[in-house]
């Protein structure tokens, strides 16, 4: 499809311009086409002007800062929303109202491009089952375009890369989703990793609104189409009545279907079952089985999710920056069996979960915990104060502060774990920026 000429003098709304750089992507690819772009974002001009600065060559972006107003919802040809719109935007449903296509980016892509496309969702393990997929269809020789929810990258800008050769692997979250059921798009095949609590403040604590979000990986789906269902998430198919609305090919896959001569650089059974389900689709995609293997053993992991940094004086430094729940930093804890030598960094804003799990790991498994400060740390603080051994004593207001003292608490032999459990709103500008700072201060010890 001619996508400029899609996007040519059409008059589009684009909700959310953020800070991680999908946004501001969308909004130069657009612009570049020749739209007409209003974007509008809650945030204010000064939160945004890293992301405004990027866009101030565009004499045909007008801008909407602060507030959302209905009027940028109606008399438009195109709104294309953000992750994360509410399910009850009053904006949406104005455009919506107005018979305007309300699109996402990753949903669009897949219309325009008509590329074939491997989508990964899931609770936990769904970025590394990405990047795995792309790594080994890459090891294959595929031309693959890799976005969705991918920092930095706008999915929809992959358009000009797009030729008859590419096969598209996407990292989808929720709400991208939520794009794919309005769109009625499914992927060729579809990865759903894991399912476990999460994004409750959105879902209002309704695990089955999150899932029926999660479910559109598969609900669009043909009978030509694969679906591979971890074996964690495959119960959740039949409790919530969606196993006669599945019409992909479905295989069912478990750490145990992996090779077991298959040698990982990354630790962990969890990342042996994440292995097993990026070799599956990577099957249903056409590469064999040795190649599969090879890629496999030379994946490095990715950035965030128990990313090893380096080794100080005999301490061996881990970024999980990316495990925003208690069940992704109790994975990234049994990752190191049961030896007892882990120095904890956590804490963050609370998602209103379940701590309690993580906390019987963490008396099992750590030596010594340091809190970050946020409004989810005092529930961790309260329920692990009986041990005080365990707990540092402070809670710590600033990443170098927090790393310097749990490094100090360390001996050669020891593992020190950056592993939130918690979101980051608050004390810093987005997840990534809370990693950032961590990679920049673990560079600085010696």
């Amino acid at each position: 499809m001619d996508y400029k000429g899609y996007f040519t003098g059409k008059r589009i709304t684009l909700m959310g311009l953020g800070l991680l750089g999908r946004g501001v992507g969308d909004a130069r690819f657009l612009a570049q086409c020749g739209a007409e772009l209003m974007v509008t974002d809650l945030k204010t001009k000064d939160q945004l002007a890293e992301s405004l600065g990027q866009l101030k060559e565009f004499p045909n972006i007008t801008y909407r800062l602060g507030e959302h107003v209905l009027e940028d919802f109606q008399n438009r040809d195109l709104v294309l929303k953000a992750a994360g719109v509410p399910l009850n935007s009053p904006y949406i449903a104005e455009a919506k109202k107005n018979q305007i296509p309300v699109r996402m980016s990753a949903d669009l892509f897949v219309e325009l491009s008509g590329v074939p496309v491997a989508a990964v969702t899931g609770t936990r393990g769904k970025s590394t089952v990405t990047h795995m997929v792309a790594h080994i269809l890459k090891t294959a020789g595929k031309e693959v375009l890799l976005g969705g929810n991918v920092r930095g990258v706008s999915t929809l800008a992959l358009l000009p890369q797009a030729t008859s050769s590419s096969i598209a692997v996407l990292e989808l979250d929720s709400w991208q989703l939520q794009g794919f059921g309005d769109a009625h798009i499914g992927p060729h095949v579809g990865v759903f990793t894991t399912f476990y609590p999460d994004h409750m403040n959105y879902y209002v604590g309704s695990m089955e609104q999150y899932f029926t979000d999660k479910a559109n990986i598969f609900l669009n789906q043909t009978e030509s189409d694969t679906l591979i269902l971890g074996e964690q998430v495959s119960p959740f198919v039949k409790e919530f009545g969606y196993q006669n609305k599945i019409k992909a090919h479905t295989e069912v896959v478990g750490a145990k279907d992996l090779l077991k001569t298959t040698i990982l650089k990354i630790p962990g059974e969890h990342n042996r079952y994440n292995a097993a389900l990026a070799a599956a689709a990577a099957r249903a995609l056409g590469v064999d089985d040795e190649i599969i293997k090879t890629a496999l053993e030379s994946f490095e992991g990715v950035e965030g999710r128990l990313q090893f940094l380096k080794e100080v004086r005999g301490v061996k430094i881990y970024n999980d920056n990316n495990a925003t729940t208690p069940d992704a930093t109790v994975a990234a804890l049994r990752a190191f069996g049961d030896s007892k030598n882990i120095v904890l960094i956590t804490g963050g804003s609370d998602k209103g979960l379940d701590m309690q799990p993580l906390v019987d790991e963490i008396h099992t498994r750590c030596k010594k915990v340091f809190l970050l400060d946020g409004a989810g740390t005092q529930r961790i603080k309260d329920q692990v104060k009986s041990d005080l051994t365990l707990l540092s004593g402070q809670v710590y207001q600033g990443v170098p502060e927090v790393v310097q003292a749990a490094f100090a608490a360390c001996v050669p032999g020891d593992i020190l774990i950056f592993s939130p459990a918690f979101a980051s709103f608050g004390m810093f500008k987005n997840e990534y920026d809370r990693g950032d700072q961590f990679i920049a201060v673990v560079a600085a010890l010696a």
